[in-house]
């Protein structure tokens, strides 16, 4: 079976929205705690540093984090407003794709380091009627550079959000991770599936299910599965599949060849599969796809109306379907050292793909003098690169497509 994506557990740490912003904060509170000592240990006038007294060094700080609290939340609820209008022009799901990127992370971080950082270097200044007068002259300055990095922030961030909101863009994004994803997942030489494991007549077995957990698969770790399966003596054969949707209690797995299993043994089996309540694209490759879909359903509903957009979508989705289809889908069963079976998944089908592209495409489009024709241009394509095993879903879609061609070039 082809690699896939697994978090591991530092990455998880890394993987939530505010974990790089709550990091930087937190350094620069050691920041604004360690440097103060450092500067007692300078002499009372560094030059290039903060040269101010007392009161100087108050105000400056003052202001800073007075201004940078304030900038932060204008920036961030003035940016959420406009995801949401392009997330309901294209797709809901951009904006979780938006809040995973680093820039939008390292940005909110900056801003929210150089608040933290002013407020706690402000107590560690004494002065006027203080006999233990101190003023940290590069704790100020180090405040000041945060201002001026956070405004290279702004700028990188203003940019950033500007070009993410472009249709083009996040049409091209979502396909650079889905061919990308695609190529992981069916590697180019894969041999044909060979094969088969079907339970003997009268084998005991044991049901896993989802327990009292609820959510989308977004990944199964084949490796753990198999490595387990071989540890117990027994076949695990998921009854589900990445992407699909388990309310409580749902049929998970069915380890084959054993009576019973403890209660420890079920719940490394559920640590196999990982539950959470959207779709991602590190295992999920029709996620991918559902999301260009999206976005071209929309742009040819009435109210929208923009089957340019709706063509561009398709072009990407063109991109993906002409590398699956000259690859094979992998096997449904993972062998052991031995050669003997030890886990059955249920992998996305290369044909199912090819339908859960178009067929909605095809369907809303048929009003459309464009989207047909480029349909039809696709498929004729795919069918020339395709290898054998997919020249029925293809040959479904020209089918499908053909007459509301025929009547929109009239």
């Amino acid at each position: 079976m082809a690699s896939s994506h697994h978090l591991t557990a530092w990455q998880r740490v890394w993987r939530p929205f505010w974990s790089v912003p709550l990091a930087i904060g937190g350094l620069a509170i050691a920041a604004g705690i360690v440097l103060p000592l450092l500067d007692r240990g300078l002499s009372e006038h560094v030059p290039y540093l903060f040269q101010g007294g007392s009161d100087s060094a108050r105000g400056l700080l003052s202001t800073i984090a007075t201004a940078m609290i304030s900038v932060t939340g204008l920036v961030f609820s003035i940016t959420m407003v406009v995801l949401q209008l392009a997330s309901s022009q294209f797709t809901p799901r951009i904006l979780g794709d938006f809040l995973a990127q680093r820039t939008t992370q390292v940005t909110l971080g900056v801003f929210i380091a150089s608040f933290v950082f002013s407020l706690t270097v402000l107590r560690s200044v004494r002065g006027g009627g203080d006999i233990d007068s101190f003023v940290p002259q590069l704790s100020v300055t180090t405040a000041f550079l945060l201002v001026i990095a956070s405004m290279g922030c702004f700028i990188a961030f203003i940019h950033h959000i500007t070009v993410s909101i472009q249709v083009s863009n996040v049409i091209s994004g979502i396909g650079d991770r889905a061919v990308a994803l695609a190529d992981d997942l069916y590697p180019a030489g894969a041999p044909e599936p060979g094969g088969t494991w079907s339970p003997e007549v009268g084998t005991p077995s044991v049901p896993v299910s989802s327990g009292g957990h609820h959510g989308v698969v977004t990944e199964i770790d084949v490796e753990h599965l198999a490595d387990l399966a071989r540890e117990l003596g027994v076949v695990v054969v998921a009854e589900v599949g990445v992407g699909d949707f388990l309310t409580e209690h749902m049929p998970l797995a069915t380890a084959w060849g054993a009576d019973v299993l403890d209660d420890a043994a079920v719940g490394r089996v559920r640590d196999g599969f990982l539950l959470e309540t959207e779709r991602t694209m590190r295992q999920d490759l029709a996620f991918g796809i559902r999301q260009l879909v999206d976005i071209a359903e929309r742009a040819l509903s009435p109210g929208i109306n923009d089957p340019t957009t709706a063509v561009q979508a398709v072009d990407e989705l063109h991109r993906i379907l002409r590398l699956l289809v000259t690859r094979r889908t992998h096997t449904r069963y993972v062998r052991d050292a031995d050669g003997r079976v030890r886990l059955v998944v249920r992998p996305q089908v290369v044909g199912d793909l090819v339908d859960l592209a178009t067929e909605e495409i095809v369907h809303y489009g048929r009003e459309s003098l464009q989207v047909p024709r480029r349909l039809a241009a696709m498929a004729d394509d795919l069918l020339s690169v395709s290898l054998p095993d997919h020249r029925a879903a293809l040959e479904r879609l020209r089918d499908a497509v053909a007459t509301p061609s025929a009547d929109a070039g009239r």
